[in-house]
């Protein structure tokens, strides 16, 4: 994308979420989340710090500035609370083959919420923003091997293998997915 109008994420809704905007209030239990090794087994391999997660969490808003997309926080409709984060980014990952200038997706949901349906329901949200967002555009995700329940979710969706490759010295598999 280029001279994208700066914007802010636009508020969509899945059966149980709100996709909306990260919010300040937000930022402690997103603290929590990137803490926990469960969420971070498979990204990133540790938990991560407060200091960590702050620049993380502020990487959100200038993705949707700066692009015209980024990442949504999850906010579950009955409680109102944080309950984790998807959607896409460009993070000039330096990976072969390149996935640079690419929309790549992501998704990460609070341990208890796992295993509820909740990441396909929120994935296929996404992805039909980005159908509409990208057009006939290809859209890319790099999943751990071991993450068997995030490589399900993408098969779900419609992604499929490219290729096994590596990423900061780990195993890593790149997926595609085209509309």
């Amino acid at each position: 994308m280029s001279a994208v109008q700066a914007r802010s994420a636009p508020a969509i809704e899945t059966e149980r979420t709100i996709l909306r905007a990260h919010r300040l209030e937000d930022f402690d239990a997103y603290v929590a989340m990137w803490a926990d090794p469960v969420v971070t087994r498979f990204i990133g391999g540790k938990p991560r710090t407060r200091e960590e997660s702050w620049m993380r969490f502020l990487r959100h808003s200038g993705l949707w500035s700066l692009l015209g997309y980024g990442f949504w926080a999850i906010e579950e409709k009955a409680t109102g609370r944080f309950i984790g984060e998807a959607g896409f980014h460009d993070l000039k990952r330096d990976i072969v083959p390149s996935i640079e200038g690419i929309p790549e997706a992501g998704w990460a949901l609070a341990p208890a919420m796992h295993g509820r349906g909740l990441a396909s329901e929120v994935v296929t949200r996404v992805l039909a923003w980005g159908d509409q967002e990208f057009g006939r555009a290809r859209t890319v995700c790099i999943i751990d091997p071991q993450n068997t329940g995030s490589l399900n979710v993408a098969a779900k969706c419609g992604y499929r293998e490219v290729l096994r490759t590596t990423y900061h010295d780990n195993a890593t598999v790149l997926l595609e997915r085209y509309p």
